[in-house]
């Protein structure tokens, strides 16, 4: 692939990125009430939080992909690509099949992130009882693998 390829491919993403973000503010300018200094209740925040974050997961899978698909690029840098985009892929595997766990046993909504071996839990509801807590927090674990001092447990109303 050539430089110039690279550059329109680079350019096109990145003009693709500020539309992505231009038309997340517009769209989503109306679904934010403020409800006091600390909480803010959104109204499409589960599905606009999981469009962010298929837009930018697919931006980076598209990276991986030029970098292991590149001619240019060494064999270390095609062999770390390829590293990263498999951690992704279990990333992404794990959060997507305890989000329908955690949904299984009676919860409205879920989104699960993680980052540096901490995993967050956004749950849609008011207030969390103990025994909700104990639910999110063996399936968190036993997906993830994870001490309980590295998941985090966040509701949403």
């Amino acid at each position: 692939m050539s430089k110039k390829k690279k550059i329109v491919i680079l350019a096109t993403m990145f003009v693709l990125l500020v539309v992505t973000g231009y038309l997340n503010i517009v769209l989503n300018n109306n679904a934010t009430t403020v409800t006091n200094s600390e909480n803010v209740v959104t109204g499409n925040f589960f599905t606009t939080y999981r469009t962010d974050r298929q837009s930018t997961r697919d931006e980076e899978m598209a990276y991986y992909d030029a970098i292991i698909a590149s001619a240019t690029s060494s064999a270390e840098a095609k062999a770390n690509a390829e590293a990263k985009k498999q951690n992704l892929v279990a990333s992404m595997e794990m959060e997507l099949v305890t989000e329908g766990l955690i949904k299984a046993k009676g919860f409205e909504d879920v989104i699960v992130t993680s980052s540096n071996n901490v995993i967050n839990v956004i749950v849609k509801s008011g207030a969390l009882k103990s025994s909700e807590v104990a639910q999110i927090v063996s399936i968190v674990k036993e997906q993830a693998n994870v001490s309980i001092d590295n998941i985090k447990i966040i509701p949403v109303e």
